[in-house]
């Protein structure tokens, strides 16, 4: 399993910001546009945390 990076926001959900900044770091990490994109949400369907696969396998 290829290793993955996760992200969460300052407070409790994430704000667009913080998404944002995920993304970039994802980027820098070597994750591609191809990558899928895990999410953890809460009980009202925003976003708590997001992961993103890195390296060999990243795109599956």
């Amino acid at each position: 399993m290829p290793p993955r990076i996760r992200f969460s926001g300052a407070e409790k959900d994430m704000t667009l910001d913080e998404l944002e900044e995920a993304i970039q770091h994802a980027r820098k990490a070597g994750a591609e546009g191809t990558c899928y994109v895990y999410a953890v949400l809460s009980t009202s369907g925003k976003v708590k945390e997001v992961g993103v696969n890195i390296g060999d396998g990243a795109d599956y």
